[in-house]
């Protein structure tokens, strides 16, 4: 499994300005490791160079920072290493503004004749992206060189802001012509800037490995992208940057973990410190907050990554310590059940991203389908075209997944196998939108013409507060001719118009038309669950909980006696379940925290500031959660069941294989232990 990480790493920010004075003047050794030792951190990013440019160290490639009179990289590291603590280093590498005022030519350069990045206008405040077309990558693969020639017992290298735009500067309009694309279309601009980037990743992992080939090496570009797998050879390990408040927000990790966990790479989660995102000095979450997020990393097989800003002046911020403290000191006592784990799933959900090369790195109907999933604890992985998909007795194909010969092969051999398959919305259409490429035992009679239309589920599925028909904000596929023995989830029925200005009724849309003609909202054909509506991207739209629990009814209707846990969490619990082979146990995560919405559009200025603010979701108190539920089928022969860390034994009652047990009371993480 390439690089094995530790648990306890902090990612610490570096970005500083030339016009500071004092760089590093406050670094004391001792205070340094107190503060580390505090923190009970045992692993720290610290910078070579940052997005300014200049370096922290003895350099013969780049220009050491202009207020820096000292090694202070060296400093760093000799004083983690004394104390067992260990050091990867970082290079900032797509952005880099000394590099840009020393050669503005080797900026990148759009179509338009503008900079692309970050900052377009040379008085924009802000980082300089730059092309890696360009002798920039000359420059940094030798600043990549001296780094582990220097340091050459650090732990890694890490490389940030990989990305490679449709550059149109000098070297890449000279690339383009010689390789035979037009820089005047888009799509040759883009096949280009792929051919530049995979460049980058041989040239500059060489760089990283050219004094020990077995540097580890991690490219961040933000968070990974699935179905990405040819990259993979270029990564040691991977980090998964998704910071709550900095507008990922709480479900987004959990989804990234379920796809990496199955890429045989060590990994780590990376939330942060402050309040918002990155560069902010003086934000701190609240210690529960940061308690929740470790508890998440660990229950979701990840090793813990929390990014800090140090000062200018080269100190720890005590503060921030004392914080991050608290929640390493309980990852530190829940280590031995959360290493070498492997990740044990009923379902998987088969990204759309991974099926369509258009689509942006997130789709929206993968985060409906992994909320839902999430919030009905069912136990799932996110997964690409490549993975094997007999682990599994369920997939979902969510939405609008592109379904071509070869996944249509694959997934007929996984149903011939005995698998299940869930599809929504226009997922298993042909081409055209016309026919289903799999039989769900009804016909497609094209898109409703109506929008919105309603669905009024069948008994089977129908959320437990309302028998009326439901809205639903996007159109289905219109299901008529049932075939003998599928079964209906449903009916859709139509509006009485669209909404223009011609016709109109109330705020917002027509009511249902109670004489108008109706389809089926789903069918169950063998082993083939298909709803018609785009149910998961309306639910990352919409949070209708009336969507949400049919969508969960008829998953569960489909399933009956194969969902392997099942248990009485709100729907702000999450779940997951990791079997320790070598140890011979199970492990059961239980997690909790009553999240809230904070903050809100507000125009706020003074200096040089001025922001639109806008919502994001904190975690303040962590309550109690008391009388959890679980059942649970496992095949082994289980002796006991404790709750760790402590060792608290629980009884529990095993009968036909399910073993049922009760949870007194837990405060944001409990892992129940299995031992087989």
């Amino acid at each position: 499994m390439g690089h094995h990480l530790r648990f306890r790493q902090i990612h610490l920010d570096f970005h500083t300005s030339p016009k500071i004075p004092g760089i590093g003047q406050n670094f004391d050794k001792a205070a340094w490791q107190e503060t580390l030792r505090n923190g009970h951190v045992n692993s720290i990013t610290c910078f070579a160079t940052g997005h300014h440019g200049w370096s922290y160290y003895h350099t013969n490639v780049g220009d050491m920072h202009p207020n820096l009179e000292f090694d202070l990289l060296r400093s760093q590291f000799d004083a983690c290493k004394e104390i067992d603590v260990n050091v990867p280093i970082y290079l900032t590498a797509g952005v880099n503004n000394w590099a840009s005022h020393n050669h503005p030519e080797w900026r990148e350069i759009g179509a338009d004749g503008s900079y692309c990045g970050w900052t377009q206008r040379i008085i924009d405040p802000g980082f300089h992206s730059m092309c890696f077309n360009t002798p920039y990558l000359n420059l940094l693969c030798r600043q990549i060189e001296e780094v582990v020639t220097l340091f050459p017992d650090c732990d890694g290298i890490f490389l940030d802001i990989i990305n490679q735009n449709q550059c149109c500067c000098k070297w890449c309009l000279e690339g383009m012509e010689e390789a035979g694309l037009d820089a005047g279309i888009e799509a040759d601009r883009i096949t280009w800037s792929k051919k530049v980037l995979l460049e980058y990743y041989r040239r500059a992992t060489n760089a990283a490995k050219s004094n020990d080939t077995a540097m580890p090496i991690f490219h961040n570009s933000g968070h990974i992208s699935v179905g990405k797998r040819d990259l993979l050879q270029y990564f040691s390990h991977l980090e998964l940057e998704s910071l709550p408040t900095g507008g990922w927000g709480y479900d987004h990790f959990p989804l990234s973990a379920k796809y990496v966990k199955g890429l045989d790479l060590d990994f780590l989660g990376m939330t942060g410190k402050f309040h918002t995102t990155w560069g902010e000095f003086g934000g701190y979450k609240h210690p529960n907050a940061l308690r929740y997020e470790c508890a998440a990393m660990l229950a979701f097989g990840s090793k813990c990554s929390v990014g800090d800003q140090l000062h200018p002046r080269g100190g720890l911020d005590k503060s921030t310590y004392a914080i991050i403290g608290q929640a390493y000191k309980e990852v530190e006592e829940k280590e031995p059940w959360c290493d070498n784990v492997e990740a044990v799933s009923d379902m998987a959900i088969l990204s759309v991203v991974s099926t369509n090369p258009t689509e942006s790195r997130e789709s929206y109907a993968d985060t409906g389908a992994g909320r839902i999933l999430l919030e009905g604890h069912l136990l799932f992985d996110v997964i690409d075209t490549k993975a094997d998909f007999s682990k599994y007795k369920l997939i979902i194909l969510p939405d609008e997944v592109i379904v071509n010969r070869k996944l249509k092969e694959k997934l007929d051999d996984y149903l011939s196998a005995g698998g299940k398959l869930m599809l929504t919305g226009k997922s298993g259409l042909d081409e055209e939108k016309e026919e289903f490429l799999f039989d769900i035992g009804a016909k497609c009679k094209g898109i409703h013409e109506y929008s919105p239309d309603y669905l009024q589920p069948a008994k089977e599925t129908a959320p437990d507060f309302i028998n009326s028909p439901m809205v639903m904000y996007q159109p289905a596929v219109k299901l008529e001719s049932l075939s003998q023995g599928a079964i209906s989830l449903g009916k859709v029925l139509p509006s009485y118009f669209n909404r223009n200005f011609r016709h109109f009724c109330s705020h917002q849309h027509t009511p249902q038309n109670p004489e108008g003609k109706t389809y089926e909202a789903g069918t169950i054909n063998g082993n083939i669950l298909y709803l018609a509506h785009p149910v998961f991207t309306l639910y990352r739209g919409y949070g209708a909980v009336a969507v949400k629990e049919f969508v969960l009814n008829a998953i569960h209707f489909f399933m009956r006696d194969e969902i392997m846990v099942k248990t009485n969490l709100p729907s702000q619990g999450r779940i997951s379940l990791m079997n320790q082979q070598q140890e011979g146990r199970y492990i059961l995560h239980l997690l909790f925290a009553n999240k809230l919405y904070r903050g809100g559009d507000v125009e706020l200025s003074g200096g040089t500031t001025s922001v639109t603010t806008k919502g994001l979701e904190v975690i303040e108190e962590l309550l109690p959660l008391r009388g959890t539920s679980i059942e649970i089928g496992l095949t082994e022969d289980i002796k006991e069941t404790t709750l760790e860390p402590g060792g608290k034994r629980v009884d529990f009652i095993r009968k036909d294989g399910v073993c049922k047990l009760t949870i007194e009371e837990f405060t944001c993480h409990q892992m129940v232990v299995f031992q087989y």
